[in-house]
């Protein structure tokens, strides 16, 4: 069983990070880009995906840092 991913979901007019599942917040950010570093380093850390919504909450990117054949650059 895969572990969750990370979730960049826009909160009004910030972004969050949250780990997929869970209404917990992992941190509150001013501009979506922070929100974006900071859930591809735990990504990262956790070897999980991060998925990143834009403002009509739609999934319109997602980076995988686990046991993907073709991760990512960068």
């Amino acid at each position: 069983m895969s572990k969750p991913g990370q979730h960049v979901v826009p909160n009004g007019n910030k972004w969050r990070v949250r780990k997929a599942g869970s209404s917990k917040a992992s941190g509150v950010f001013n501009t979506q880009q922070a929100a974006i570093k900071e859930a591809t380093k735990i990504a990262k850390n956790q070897g999980t995906e991060v998925y990143i919504h834009g403002r009509d909450g739609r999934i319109r990117e997602r980076n995988s840092y686990g046991s993907d054949p073709h991760p990512p650059k960068g």
